[in-house]
Parts: C-alpha cells; structure tokens; sequence
C-alpha cells in the first residue's frame, strides 16, 4: 500500500471505490502530500467532507478526526469547530463543485468574509456526476450531459468573465488557487500554502469523470481522451489563452495569507472586551 494511505487513511478505505479512471485520487494523494511535506500527524489535522463524488470517496478515511456537512453545510459546521478547538489544529475540507460553488455557495462566501481559519479543496470533475451527470456550474458551454442534451448554454462559473475565484477574493477570501489533478508538485505547494494561511483558503482542482462527463462529453469513456482533454486546455495564469474555449487557468489567483485578523481572533478578543466592560 502507498506511504501516505498507510499513514494517514483508514484501511477499509483504500482502495478507493472511485470509478476506474476517476482523477480523485489524485486529488485526494496531492493533498496528503502536501499534508505531509508540512510535517502534520493525525492530531493535527479535523477532516470535513461534502456530498456527492468528493465528498462520498473522502468521507471518513482520514485516521483522525472527521465530520461531514452535507449539501453545502461543512462550512458553518466548521465555522463553528474553529471557535471550539485549539488554534494550532488545522481544518481540511474536501468537497465536490456542487458543494462548493451550487448549494453550498452561501455558506462558502461566509466563511470568506468572516476569514474563517480554515482550508478547502474543491474537487471539480465538472458537473454533477454522482447523480448520472447533470451539467453543473463549472461545466463548459456546448458540452452534453443527461440535462443538456442539445448542449450546456447557461453561463458558468468560468467563462466569459465570470470567475467564482473573483467571488471570493471579493468576499475576503485570504488564499485563493486553481489547479487540475493532472499537474504535479505546483499543486502539493498551492495545498501548502493553502493549509498554512491562518485564514478562509481554497484551492480549487479539476479532476477527470471518465465514466460520466467523458462519456456524454468526448464519447468515449477512454481515461486517456478525457485526460488529454484536460491537458489540451490546461494554462498557466499569465498565458495567452484562446478566445472562446474553455480552458483551465492554473495557478495561484491570490495570496494575502495572514493579513487579514482570523474569524475566531477577533471573536475571542471581542467577547473579552465585552467581558472588560461588564465587570
């Protein structure tokens, strides 16, 4: 078994029961890495998980502590375990796009105008593919689905101008960063720096869905088609990127890690001065 499951994940969990080809594993490793690069054990880390594909393949696998928000919920339960534990525990969240920029949106937004201490991964295989493949708010214009069968036409969340990482930034969120499950260390030192902002942080990864996008989108459940597919439109921030297609700007969108007071700081120091004043 490899390195990091055996010390971080439970073993009834791995293997994972992800669909052959699935790139959530990839996410899913890059991010124990990155765990494990910091030099983080079991105690250091609280583990919150979604619904749907991310949230179902990293549910309770963490050794330590997990809990689970479903439908877009793992935020405010995490706003308030940041109040209730220690400052040096770390809380991870993986979640699906769904959970992150659909139900979940509201709740996701809050935490970053709040700067909650807290760092999430969004696991994006385009769509909702848990449930069959519906297009979702990441799924690219034109493409097939079970509910698009002419084609998605409703604007997305990354295309023409309209990026939920510019949402975020504008909320207050203190780390922000794009990836897909196809890039390599660049991602592990993303997840890193994500983990060690005391701050709202997330980084938001595509990952190839061979058995349901591929298969509407490409024709083909083929994992090295969707995975070219993906390469194909992969781009670094400061490239020049094609007008009209979707592509992947990859990178870090924005870094103001540790400038911004923590949600549970200014909390605590509130509740003292109101303390102060009614002695």
């Amino acid at each position: 078994m490899d390195y990091l499951a055996t010390k971080y994940l439970r073993p009834r969990k791995t293997p994972s029961t992800a669909c052959s080809g699935c790139g959530l594993g990839q996410v899913h490793k890059k991010l124990l890495k990155a765990v494990d690069e910091l030099g983080l054990e079991l105690d250091d880390v609280v583990w919150g998980t979604g619904i749907g594909c991310a949230g179902r393949q990293t549910f309770a696998t963490w050794k330590g502590d997990n809990y689970a928000g479903t439908h877009g919920r793992v935020y405010a339960l995490s706003a308030g375990l940041r109040i209730a534990l220690p400052q040096d525990k770390r809380i991870i969240c993986t979640v699906g796009d769904g959970d992150a920029f659909g139900i979940g949106l509201l709740n996701l937004l809050h935490c970053a105008r709040r700067n909650v201490y807290m760092t999430v991964v969004v696991a994006d295989n385009l769509g909702y593919m848990s449930t069959g493949g519906q297009y979702g708010w990441t799924t690219p214009l034109g493409v097939k689905t079970d509910s698009s069968p002419y084609g998605t036409f409703e604007p997305n969340f990354m295309q023409e101008g309209q990026d939920v990482m510019n949402l975020l930034k504008g909320a207050g969120a203190t780390f922000l960063a794009r990836h897909t499950s196809l890039q390599g260390q660049e991602v592990v030192e993303s997840m890193k720096k994500a983990v060690m902002n005391k701050g709202f942080s997330l980084v938001h990864v595509i990952y190839p869905c061979v058995t349901n996008f591929s298969d509407r989108a490409l024709g083909t459940r083929k994992p090295l088609a969707m995975y070219n597919w993906i390469k194909s439109r992969t781009y670094n921030l400061n490239d020049k990127v094609p007008e009209g297609e979707m592509t992947f700007r990859t990178g870090i969108y924005w870094d103001a890690s540790n400038t911004r007071q923590e949600f549970s700081d200014k909390l605590f120091e509130y509740t003292k001065e109101q303390q102060r004043r009614a002695r």
